[in-house]
């Protein structure tokens, strides 16, 4: 047993012995060969580096260079006048830099883009489902027509103009058609400025469902205010809002309404509710009902569609809606001012959130209740008596 031990402690001590002379044999070569390829890659590195310093110091001095014949050149145009420069503009083969505009300049062009609370507008369609209200708000912003039906939830889109030197604001809310949401379609009705309301013509249904939709929109915005009024009686209040009620679908052969029928009930209202017949897919008054609109509403009528230049967005650019044209002594033609107008739809515009909703309920319906609808900003519908003289205007 103890030989083993010892035969197995021997054999043992041999292998630690070999392996030991292996490694003292081996490591050293290894580490001095390592070391020196570490050797070789620092100094490769080291001299990639001064390379690529060079290059950069080159290229400063370059830079300098040419803005200092740049520099020069200005000076002496300045001094010698315009006959000193070349045709093209450039001296020794170098071209002018274009200045980047500074964050102070871009800032300013985007409150210049900003309107004023006053010239802030909110559209509302309302409408039972599938009578075409997401087909007009398309033609109305791009003039396009999609034969697919997708139901709408809720779409909000926001569009742009500059007229007469102002830039007005109109936010476009597309509602959905089923009603999921009762207290969002409610604050609807109280953020709303001015409303289309859509009917399709082969459907009797949503010819009542326009009516119920009228009579639910006076009368919330009747309460409201009488609440914020601390008042009950309803016979000193007669809430005028501008309106259009929209027969859509006018080019299909099967009718169900009559247009008789929808006129006479616009005419036993008031004079902001007017009837007009369209049709979305045909492209049928659809620019007569806006303008038809804005005309009952008080609004700059070069917001129709077809009476203000469109601006195409640019990528990049920091404001979407051109500079203003400087004003002129003289009267502008009918067709100068139009050409002024521009307008232009905002891209990616996130719908306001429902606390700034309430705090335009808030301030639309206290102004409506304190009757001073002009001096408040944020207030565009106007309160009036049953004197006829008086109209509609949300200005």
């Amino acid at each position: 047993m103890f030989a083993s031990n010892k035969r197995s402690n021997s054999h043992q001590l041999f292998v630690s012995y070999d392996t030991f002379r292996f490694y003292e044999l081996f490591i050293p070569a290894t580490y001095s060969r390592t070391k020196l390829i570490a050797k070789q890659y620092r100094l490769e590195t080291c001299g990639r580096l001064v390379c690529c310093v060079q290059k950069l110091y080159r290229s400063g001095n370059a830079t300098e260079e040419a803005e200092q014949r740049i520099n020069q050149r200005g000076r002496r145009g300045a001094q010698a006048g315009p006959e000193l420069e070349g045709p093209s503009g450039s001296e020794d083969g170098i071209l002018p830099i274009p200045v980047s505009p500074s964050p102070a300049s871009t800032s300013s062009q985007e409150d210049a883009c900003k309107p004023p609370p006053r010239n802030c507008y909110r559209l509302v369609m309302l409408g039972s489902a599938r009578v075409g209200k997401t087909a007009i708000v398309a033609r109305f912003l791009s003039n396009k027509f999609e034969e697919s039906y997708t139901p709408t939830i809720e779409d909000f889109h926001r569009k742009l103009y500059r007229i007469k030197g102002e830039v007005h604001q109109l936010d476009l809310l597309d509602t959905s058609g089923n009603h999921p949401f009762p207290a969002m379609r409610r604050l609807s009705f109280l953020t709303g400025d001015l409303f289309v309301v859509v009917f399709s013509l082969d459907c009797r249904e949503s010819f009542e469902e326009a009516i119920r939709l009228r009579e639910s929109i006076l009368e919330t915005k009747v309460s409201a205010t009488q609440n914020a009024t601390k008042s009950r009686s309803k016979s000193h209040f007669n809430l005028k809002v501008p309106m259009v009620i929209v027969g859509n679908k006018c080019d299909k052969e099967v009718r169900v309404v009559a247009i008789e029928e929808a006129e006479e009930y616009c005419n036993s209202q008031d004079d902001c509710c007017i009837f007009v017949e369209a049709s979305a897919k045909r492209n049928y008054h659809v620019e007569e009902l806006f303008y038809q609109l804005f005309v009952v509403a008080g609004l700059p009528l070069e917001m129709a569609p077809n009476h203000h230049r469109k601006v195409p967005l640019t990528f990049g650019s920091p404001t979407m809606l051109p500079p203003s044209q400087p004003r002129h002594k003289g009267t502008l033609s009918i067709k100068r001012r139009l050409s002024d107008a521009c307008g232009v739809v905002a891209p990616n515009v996130r719908r306001p959130s429902i606390r700034t909703d309430l705090m335009i309920m808030r301030t639309k319906t206290c102004s409506l209740a304190a009757g001073n609808e002009n001096n408040v900003p944020g207030s565009r519908i106007t309160l009036r008596t049953h004197d006829a003289r008086k109209t509609c205007s949300i200005q």
